[in-house]
This record gives C-alpha cells, sequence and structure tokens, in this order.
C-alpha cells in the first residue's frame, strides 16, 4: 500500500472500509436455517447493499463519466434485484432443503466469501480512487456469480431463479466493463 495517499483516498478508502467490514458482518452473521433460498437471499442482501453504498462512495470522487454511468448502473441493478429478494424472501425462506444438501451449500459459500472477501481487503491501493474501486468491485463482482452460481446446484425457490440468473448475467457484463476500463485507466 502506497504510504503517500492523497486526503481524498484516504477518505475513500476510510469509507469503502467501512462499507466492506459491514458487508462482512451482515453476510456472515446472517441468521441461516435450512433453507437454501433463504440462507442465499439473508446473505447476498448485505452483499448488494454494500455495492450499492461502495458505487455511492465512488461518486463523491470520480470524475470519469464512463466509471460514473457503471457505478449509477450498479446502483439501479442491485436496487432492483434488494427490493426483488426482499419480495420473495417469505415465501421462499418456507422451503426447505435436506441437510446434507443445505451443508454442501453453505461449505461452497462460505469458502466463496473468504475468497471474495480476501480479495477485496487486499488488492492494490493507489492514490487514484477510480483503479481502486475497479479493484475492489471486479472480485465483488465474481463473488455474487459464483454464489448465484452455487445456488443453482440446487432446487432452490421458483422465485429466486430468475433472480439468480439476472445477477449472473448483470455481474458479468460488470466484470467486462470493469476489466476493459481497468485497462484503458492502466490499472492493472
Amino acid at each position: 500500500m502506497s504510504r503517500c495517499l492523497s486526503n481524498n483516498t484516504k477518505d475513500y478508502l476510510r469509507t469503502f472500509r467501512f462499507i466492506l467490514d459491514d458487508m462482512i458482518d451482515g453476510m456472515t452473521d446472517a441468521k441461516l436455517t435450512d433453507s437454501i433460498s433463504h440462507n442465499f437471499i439473508v446473505q447476498m442482501l448485505p452483499h448488494h447493499e454494500a455495492a450499492v453504498r461502495m458505487s455511492e462512495n465512488l461518486l463523491r470522487y470520480t470524475t470519469n463519466i464512463e466509471l460514473q454511468n457503471i457505478a449509477l448502473g450498479i446502483i439501479r441493478e442491485q436496487t432492483e434485484s434488494i427490493e426483488n429478494m426482499q419480495r420473495i424472501l417469505r415465501r421462499c425462506s418456507g422451503e426447505r432443503d435436506q441437510r446434507q444438501c443445505s451443508y454442501r451449500y453453505s461449505r461452497k459459500t462460505e469458502e466463496i466469501m473468504r475468497a471474495m472477501f480476501a480479495r477485496m481487503r487486499d488488492t492494490d491501493i493507489t492514490n487514484s480512487i477510480d483503479c481502486n474501486f475497479i479493484r475492489e468491485m471486479i472480485p465483488h463482482h465474481i463473488g455474487a456469480v459464483c454464489m448465484c452460481e452455487n445456488a443453482l446446484k440446487y432446487k432452490v425457490c421458483g422465485g429466486l431463479r430468475p433472480i439468480l440468473r439476472s445477477i449472473i448475467s448483470s455481474q458479468r457484463r460488470g466484470i467486462a466493463q470493469l476489466r476493459r476500463l481497468e485497462r484503458v485507466l492502466g490499472c492493472a
């Protein structure tokens, strides 16, 4: 980590770390049951809420129009996804899964989350807030894709399946946009 960070970068990073810690707490402290659908939703809600807050944090600092549009897209898409998951939570929470399936799902989800948390914490930090955001958001999006793919291996609530597919599609598109911009800005 660079020792000569601007005050703007320090402020951006302080807020980012607060949001990241809050997301980690929300995802790891979620009240889990024997319903894979329920567990996915209650862990993905803080994940999506963090992406919205991280994007709002970026918008306070960036002057890059393309990155502003990406952040606004994240806010729009993930807010809609949050609303959709909240709408089906009660119904989906009633579906129960076999203990063995629930255990396998949970073990894989924990592995995905640990890897995502580590990659987000250990990004290279520079005075380029734009590059910092890109390097932080790529593993965040990858984590969402992996969590959705894991959930789709199991029998989940019918209302959740289209949400999972939508998250995968939007996050893959977002990863591609961020990686392209990472190259353009010389962040890699």
